[in-house]
């Protein structure tokens, strides 16, 4: 298998779903799904957003788990002071969690009325040191840092300007075919 370059797996920033700082929560849904309808890259379509700042600079991320975040408000206050992670946890501590702090208690509808006025500022992540990689680094690397850090994806930078986004399952994809390439057949 050949040393890869993160460059040669990426999809470019003017490929990818993006919304300006001013954007509203169903104006990030709309990029998204306009954005996977028009990206042919991959079986794979796109699963986050991009927020860009006046300088078209990214500033934050928005992904399909920071959307469903957003609906219900009461999870940052749930969340607040706490290191609380829903992994692992039974199903019944779930559903005494969503009691306790009276979680989705309006319809989903309402909830959903309100969503279409909520800044997408509010929701996005600020990405971390972690999800940044040059576009000259090694897959391996970029594999390294997807690992051990249990990112998604890693903002893609050159000369610090973000040029793309490297996907865990574009670098899935590449794994399976580099595998079929060498010869295996599968089974015991």
């Amino acid at each position: 298998m050949k040393s890869s370059k993160v460059k040669e797996l990426m999809v470019s920033l003017s490929k990818y779903a993006t919304v300006d700082e001013t954007a509203t929560l169903f104006d990030a849904v709309l990029a998204l799904e306009k954005a996977q309808a028009e990206y042919q890259g991959t079986k794979y379509p796109h699963r986050a957003i991009l927020v860009l700042d006046k300088d078209g600079q990214v500033s934050g991320k928005v992904s399909q788990m920071d959307v469903l975040r957003s609906l219900e408000p009461k999870y940052a206050e749930m969340q607040e002071g706490s290191n609380l992670a829903m992994y692992g946890f039974s199903s019944r501590f779930i559903k005494s969690l969503v009691n306790y702090y009276n979680l989705w208690d309006s319809p989903l509808t309402d909830i959903c009325k309100k969503a279409g006025s909520i800044p997408v500022t509010k929701f996005m992540r600020k990405p971390a040191e972690g999800e940044y990689i040059d576009e000259n680094a090694s897959l391996d690397e970029a594999i390294h840092q997807l690992v051990c850090g249990h990112h998604q994806s890693l903002l893609v930078t050159k000369e610090n300007q973000i040029t793309g986004i490297l996907r865990l399952t574009d670098v899935f994809d590449y794994i399976g075919d580099s595998m079929k390439q060498c010869g295996f057949k599968g089974g015991n």
